[in-house]
């Protein structure tokens, strides 16, 4: 579906534009456990801006092909973000149930800015509203694995997106 090529070159553009945002500002990048590890990692490899790094661990799936519709959090982050500028990091938006749970969880630890960006969105599969400031890929609604995206915990460590059938 989307190439390691196509994946890394909108990656750059993502980073470049985080960098002239941010320019003279340290960004907080926090991802969203497990499925951002890729994107984040890449993102923050090709960024130039001074950044640092948190992770949460939210869950809305199962073992399965679709959402659970329950979100809970498994881990918080380590450090504050009160008066940070904090970029959610997420792999892909679906429901858009886990984003707008993180936002509201972490407007309520009063950053200096809050901005949400995935790699992968899928508007059409949206329940909840959910503010997503910068997407990599408006894809259709298809089961995917690969960067990050799994399939009973397999499949993660693929360098590029495909659709399972």
């Amino acid at each position: 579906m989307i190439s390691q090529e196509e994946l890394e070159k909108r990656i750059r553009e993502m980073a470049a534009e985080l960098d002239k945002e941010y320019e003279g500002r340290t960004v907080h990048l926090v991802g969203i456990l497990k499925g951002s590890v890729m994107f984040m990692s890449e993102l923050a490899k090709n960024m130039k801006s001074d950044l640092t790094m948190d992770f949460i661990s939210i869950s809305s799936y199962g073992d399965g092909t679709s959402s659970s519709g329950i979100v809970r959090l498994n881990k918080d982050l380590d450090e504050s973000i009160e008066g940070r500028d904090v970029v959610i990091v997420e792999d892909i938006v679906d429901s858009g149930r886990t984003l707008s749970y993180v936002r509201r969880m972490f407007e309520d630890k009063a950053p200096k800015s809050l901005k949400i960006i995935t790699l992968l969105d899928k508007p059409d599969r949206r329940v909840v509203d959910c503010k997503v400031e910068m997407s990599g890929f408006v894809i259709p609604d298809k089961f995917i694995v690969g960067y990050g995206l799994d399939y009973a915990q397999k499949y993660r460590n693929l360098p590029y997106i495909a659709v399972v059938s």
